[in-house]
């Protein structure tokens, strides 16, 4: 094949990332490329999602985002007007130009207050109160024109071709980010969950790069924050699968701003469950919230400055079949006219800093800023 000539699974997943529209849903994974034309996300729970994917076609798919507050309405539909594409892969996808010249202001993301709810966390858990919570805060930016979503798809896309790269409309803004975590997916019987948990930033120079990377692998706190979630999933997933294999040991994960501590487990589903039950169950993790679970969400919710709305809710697919995916909706912005709303959130357990969660945040707001063109 000629040096730069096109594979055609790459021009398949090139033209469904170039039919998005704000209407539609897209996701693309290392398993695939999906775009469903206008599923009009009319339907508020997964119940009655499912319920509805019952009585449809055998085609249809059931897709959209579920909201961190399992409370609160869900966006979903489902659509028969889906196609699909294998995997871009290491040919990755094309950079935009659709973002070129667009000048960025950044208004206040309220950085010490952040700094004060890590600090009331790591009192409480000095007295024993829990062991994990994961604290978010957003920034916001305005550019000096209407965003193209599209655009800023496509440059997420090109970023992390490996990546959970989706959008989905939240009605009047539409949820765009470049997940690195699966929560859970199914296919054809099997059932995998990769639950992150311990990160590192990144670096351009290659020697500090790897320290982090080495740094990290090593670190006892990111180490223990990481067994708390791979514990805690294990325990859910267990009485849901015939078979569960989990891995003694984390390994290393990288997207273009992080480092993150990684456990690949896989499982068999009992029969009946779908790929959406198996997330219902799951969600939310320690990953997003923190342990134990009821204690870290009111400390979430007394604590926290952002509406987290959609922000590390889930995000993803399931079809007739039962089979599908799920990934955390984070490392994410919501775009509404020319204003943009980031979202991150570090977790803090005894060994943190509120200095250190704050810089951790900054990092995993590099994944959108760096897909923008924005410097840090």
């Amino acid at each position: 094949m000629l040096l730069g000539a096109r594979t055609p699974r790459l021009d398949l997943a090139t033209t469904l990332l170039r039919d998005y529209r704000p209407e539609s849903f897209f996701l693309s994974s290392p398993r695939g490329v999906l775009l469903a034309d206008d599923p009009g996300y009319e339907l508020a729970s997964a119940d009655a999602a499912l319920a509805a994917l019952a009585v449809a076609g055998p085609d249809a798919v059931l897709v959209g985002v579920l909201p961190f507050d399992r409370t609160g309405p869900a966006r979903l539909g489902v659509s028969a007007a889906v196609r699909r594409a294998e995997p871009a892969g290491a040919a990755g996808f094309p950079r935009p130009a659709a973002l070129d010249g667009i000048r960025w202001s950044r208004g206040e993301d309220n950085a010490d207050g952040y700094r004060a709810a890590v600090s009331s966390a790591l009192r409480r858990m000095a007295e024993g109160e829990l062991d994990k919570v994961v604290l978010a805060r957003s920034a916001d930016l305005t550019a000096d024109r209407v965003i193209p979503v599209a655009g800023l798809l496509a440059a997420l896309a090109a970023g992390d071709p490996y990546a959970y790269i989706y959008a989905a409309d939240l009605g009047d803004r539409t949820m765009v980010g470049a997940s690195p975590e699966l929560l859970v997916s199914q296919r054809n019987g099997t059932m995998v969950a990769n639950p992150l948990a311990g990160s590192a930033p990144r670096d351009p120079h290659p020697g500090r790069d790897g320290r982090n990377a080495t740094e990290l692998l090593r670190s006892a706190k990111d180490r223990r924050e990481h067994k708390v979630v791979v514990d805690a999933v294990a325990d859910v997933l267990g009485p849901l699968c015939r078979s569960l294999d989990v891995p003694a040991e984390p390994e290393l994960m990288r997207t273009g701003a992080m480092w993150h501590l990684s456990t690949r487990i896989t499982g068999t589903p009992r029969d009946g469950l779908t790929a959406l039950d198996l997330a219902q169950a799951l969600h939310p993790t320690p990953a997003v919230c923190g342990h134990p679970t009821t204690l870290a969400r009111a400390v979430i919710g007394e604590l926290e400055t952002v509406d987290r709305g959609f922000y590390s809710g889930m995000v993803g697919w399931t079809d007739t079949r039962g089979d599908g995916e799920w990934a955390l909706a984070i490392r994410c912005a919501e775009v509404k006219g020319d204003a943009l709303r980031l979202f991150a959130g570090a977790g803090v357990v005894a060994e943190s800093t509120a200095d250190g969660e704050l810089a951790e945040t900054e990092a995993k707001f590099g994944t959108l800023l760096r897909a923008l063109g924005v410097a840090r």
